[in-house]
């Protein structure tokens, strides 16, 4: 393992931490990686009312686009997740939800690299187009 998938790994373990997740319990870390290799941090926030309910996925990912004006530097190419009962380590591999793949699609290609972990040395890894074929994305509108 490279030491950029290391800290991406270990990043997403750590941001389970700042999870705001009253209602579920479940805490989910994430840290994406922009094609420039800036990291960007996100944590599950949940609401009463469930529907507004964000994603750790989600929120790394509109921190990396709305933290750059250049366009070609939106591009997500890595992903970790960890997500588990708030106090104990992951129990579980975290796959992100079909609403977080469409956005991974959105920002990424079917090579962006997803990486589901338990520990810094227990994770799967697989591309968006594995977990999303025949996806839907700007390309289509073009």
């Amino acid at each position: 393992m490279g030491e950029t998938v290391q800290l991406l790994i270990k990043r997403a373990l750590e941001n389970r931490q700042k999870s705001y997740c009253p209602y579920s319990d479940y805490a989910v870390g994430a840290c994406v990686e922009r094609e420039d290799g800036e990291f960007f941090d996100g944590c599950n926030i949940e609401n009463a009312s469930y529907g507004l309910t964000v994603c750790a996925e989600r929120v790394a990912v509109f921190k990396a686009v709305s933290d750059t004006d250049e366009a070609a530097s939106k591009r997500i190419v890595r992903i970790a997740i960890a997500g588990g009962p708030v106090g104990e380590e992951p129990n579980d591999y975290a796959y992100p939800c079909g609403a977080c793949r469409q956005v991974l699609r959105e920002f990424g290609t079917d090579q962006l690299q997803i990486f589901v972990v338990k520990s810094e040395t227990d994770y799967k890894e697989f591309m968006l187009g594995e977990l999303f074929p025949n996806s839907f994305g700007p390309d289509q509108l073009n």
